[in-house]
């Protein structure tokens, strides 16, 4: 069991180096006066399997939790490819220069980004896991809007 975890926490700081995912969580303000949660996932043209489990497990957790405050525009996905020069000014935003998971928590126009990057590396693989962190963290979340 040891041996599995020490293996676990070796392939998420490969996976983390390799994606160049970092860590941040700033407060900005947004031109827009409305209240909601951006769901955004910053992907790279070349995707891990990770990655890829990353994007359809956010996916997951917002359809099965949370359609009723997607359908309302409460809270928002965003698929974001930051190799694509059109990009480039969000990315720069957030300091994403990987595969990186955010929530962009917008209240009265104040936005609040939090960084879920590490979370969603280590929970990535696991649909349970993974869809019940975010789930928690969104719906702690919705409670400030």
């Amino acid at each position: 069991m040891k041996k599995f975890r020490l293996l676990s926490v070796l392939a998420f700081t490969l996976i983390i180096a390799s994606c160049n995912a970092q860590e941040k969580s700033k407060n900005l303000t947004s031109d827009q006066a409305s209240s909601k949660i951006e769901v955004i996932d910053f992907h790279t043209t070349h995707r891990c399997m990770t990655c890829n489990a990353i994007e359809a497990n956010t996916r997951y957790t917002l359809n099965t939790y949370f359609s009723k405050e997607v359908e309302e525009g409460k809270i928002t996905f965003q698929l974001i490819n930051i190799d694509e020069k059109k990009n480039e000014q969000i990315a720069e935003k957030f300091e994403a220069a990987g595969t990186s998971l955010f929530l962009n928590v917008i209240v009265n126009g104040e936005e609040t980004q939090v960084d879920l990057t590490e979370f969603a590396f280590m929970s990535g693989n696991d649909k349970e896991e993974f869809s019940q962190e975010l789930k928690a963290k969104l719906d702690s979340e919705l409670k400030k809007l």
